[in-house]
């Protein structure tokens, strides 16, 4: 089904007060799943947006939730989200964010207390936009196990990057530090499709591509090892740094009436302090890498519709009728 963005916007915020978001958290959220879509991020578009939808309704989000901000240093900015969702507080902050950037030459970012940041490629991406060199980080409820534990002991924990590039989008990298989302083999048990070798293990530990098994047992990092450090370095930045509860600590995402209290962080800096033909100078040599053959994540073309499977588009007007 193709929708107008303007129709595709709407659909998301009515559903969204219907079961309980004030306007502002409906718009706020409504946004950032449209810019999930527009940008390919589908994972993370309308379909997570029954994550956030479910989530309102069973009491895992407050949907009238105002972020408290304050600032415990000058290029510093404190979000509690207040049980919310974190985009809200992104949106109260960016202003203040850009601004003390520009200021000072970087920012920080600290937000807790909130459901799921959805497409970290959001924040970083806005930043890039607004000429800023972003960096993201964020946690969430454990399904990741690592190193010779069989249990979950951190989110997909991904990280983002994003650069303005003069005369073109941004180069931005988004990605999680487990073999794969969370929603892709959730996706995948719903539709009975297996997983590639290396994702997932199953309740014993045992390696598995069932998507069932995996669901109950956790996933695997990426390159082994290594994605495990790198999932430590976003947990300890994202709920650490933050406040927020590790992923061990954190209630489920999916169930029960607890937010998962995850954090985020966002860094951002402005890269004329140091480099004034910063945005230049990248443009050129992304040129170069991808005249190599490179691929230049961030680069695709965004569409002027939206298009959402049949199955999705009635499940998300259900909310609305019930």
């Amino acid at each position: 089904m193709r929708f107008e963005i303007s129709d595709a916007r709407a659909m998301a915020r009515r559903t969204l007060i219907a079961v309980g978001a004030n306007d502002a958290v409906a718009t706020s959220l409504a946004d950032a799943t449209i810019a999930a879509e527009l940008h390919g991020r589908h994972s993370v578009g309308f379909a997570h947006l029954l994550d956030y939808l479910a989530s309102i309704r069973a009491g895992r989000i407050l949907g009238s939730a105002e972020p408290d901000i304050s600032f415990p240093a000058a290029a510093v900015i404190r979000i509690d989200a207040g049980g919310g969702i974190a985009q809200l507080g992104f949106d109260r902050a960016f202003g203040e964010l850009q601004a003390r950037a520009g200021i000072y030459g970087i920012a920080l970012l600290s937000q807790s207390n909130s459901y799921s940041a959805g497409e970290l490629g959001y924040y970083t991406r806005r930043l890039a936009e607004a000429g800023l060199v972003a960096l993201a980080a964020t946690n969430g409820s454990a399904h990741v196990a690592a190193g010779e534990s069989r249990d979950a002991v951190y989110g997909t924990n991904p990280l983002s990057f994003a650069a303005p590039v003069e005369n073109g989008p941004p180069l931005l990298i988004d990605q999680a530090s487990s073999a794969t989302a969370f929603v892709n083999v959730r996706r995948a048990a719903e539709m009975g499709e297996p997983l590639p070798d290396g994702w997932a293990i199953d309740l014993e530990g045992r390696p598995t591509t069932d998507p069932r098994e995996a669901l109950k047992g956790a996933l695997l990092a990426f390159g082994g090892d290594r994605g495990a450090n790198i999932a430590l370095m976003v947990e300890t930045l994202a709920a650490g740094v933050t406040g927020a509860n590790w992923s061990v600590d954190a209630p489920s995402f999916t169930e029960g009436n607890r937010s998962p209290g995850a954090g985020l962080l966002v860094i951002a800096l402005k890269p004329e302090i140091l480099a004034p033909d910063f945005s230049a100078r990248l443009a050129s040599h992304m040129q170069r890498l991808s005249a190599k053959g490179v691929h230049i994540p961030g680069r695709r073309p965004r569409s002027a519709e939206i298009e959402l499977p049949g199955w999705l588009v009635e499940a998300i007007e259900r909310y609305d009728q019930s």
